[in-house]
């Protein structure tokens, strides 16, 4: 027994310098120390061979191997602790010198920046932002705007048909008819969102952005659309801008005008943002057709409104000289990050 004592210390202390990962050493101690019927361990079972006055001395001797064994790779393991953190500090190490990789800071679509300057300005004056749905029936679309059934906006190769009474919405106005069943007068509304026409070149999209306003009250007329006009142009574009409106033909509004704004770029002298003519068309608008007050079930002896379209991608557009709405939606980062808050 003591013989093969003496052989396991020699066989530890052999192996133990071969040992240069802490994987390594646990399996090493495992071997000798920690399992159960590891080398040490299976010492005590052999107690039982030997004579009962050699048990107490025999006993002693393998519980000292034991702890001189715990002792050994509590060192070695200390040694292994020191040189692998040397090795992870050396690979994590970080050069100070090196200069610094920059976060790049994210920004809102150009479109989502002109959605929430108009609706901050449009909240200040008393609306409150409605969004519908994207998929309207024909009733909300062409025919409660009092578009009649030969209008070309209904034929398949201006709107996108998902059946035949179904149809993705061509502009924001069916939100008007939303709120005029759902709301009772009077009211300010902002229907904000997606419109969609099979319509591609620079200047349009197949999908593209509307933002629709809509007011009833009592005795309204056009100068309370010039004056809330007057107020938006003037926050959106600056002070000196000012509007005019020009006879125009909506199926929903009568009468119904255009609206310019003086060129915010050269100050109504002509360029060409303007084209040379001092004025930039924004909008559309008007005094909401009787025709469709009724069609809602709104007295239109009593209630009187007006409504105004506008498109977010062409306000975006003036506003950053952009040439070519493509550049909104193609995704192209470089051209993307240059809009800021």
């Amino acid at each position: 027994m003591e013989n093969r004592i003496e052989e396991i210390k020699r066989d530890i202390a052999l192996e133990i310098e071969q040992v240069s990962d802490s994987k390594a050493l646990y399996e090493l101690k495992t071997k000798y120390v920690l399992n159960k019927v590891g080398i040490i361990p299976a010492l005590m079972k052999e107690l039982g061979k030997a004579s009962k006055e050699d048990r107490p001395r025999l006993g002693q001797i393998i519980n000292a191997l034991k702890d001189w064994a715990t002792e050994v790779f509590a060192e070695k393991e200390k040694v292994i602790e020191e040189i692998e953190r040397k090795a992870r500090y050396e690979k994590e190490a970080v050069d100070i010198t090196m200069p610094s990789k920059k976060a790049e800071v994210g920004t809102l679509h150009p479109v989502t920046l002109i959605k929430n300057e108009l609706v901050s300005i449009f909240a200040g004056m008393g609306f409150r932002v409605v969004e519908t749905r994207e998929i309207e029936d024909d009733f909300h679309n062409f025919t409660a705007l009092n578009t009649p059934a030969e209008h070309p906006a209904r034929d398949k190769q201006d709107t996108f048909y998902v059946s035949d009474d179904f149809m993705l919405r061509t502009h924001t106005s069916p939100g008007q008819i939303r709120s005029l069943k759902s709301i009772e007068p009077p009211f300010k509304v902002l229907i904000p969102g997606r419109v969609y026409r099979a319509d591609d070149d620079a200047t349009h999209s197949p999908m593209f952005h509307q933002m629709e306003g809509l007011v009833i009250d009592k005795n309204i007329t056009m100068c309370d659309l010039q004056g809330m006009l007057d107020v938006l142009v003037k926050r959106m574009f600056g002070e000196n801008t000012q509007t005019r409106f020009r006879p125009s033909f909506f199926p929903f509004t009568e009468p119904s005008v255009e609206v310019d704004v003086s060129c915010f770029e050269c100050g109504g002298k002509g360029c060409k943002l303007c084209k040379g003519t001092g004025w930039i068309e924004i909008l559309g608008g008007g005094i909401v057709n009787k025709k469709v007050l009724e069609n809602c079930g709104v007295d239109s002896s009593e209630w009187t409104g007006f409504a105004f379209g506008l498109g977010l991608d062409r306000i975006a557009m003036l506003k950053n000289g952009v040439n070519n709405i493509h550049i909104l939606y193609d995704g192209d980062v470089r051209a993307l990050k240059q809009f800021k808050d």
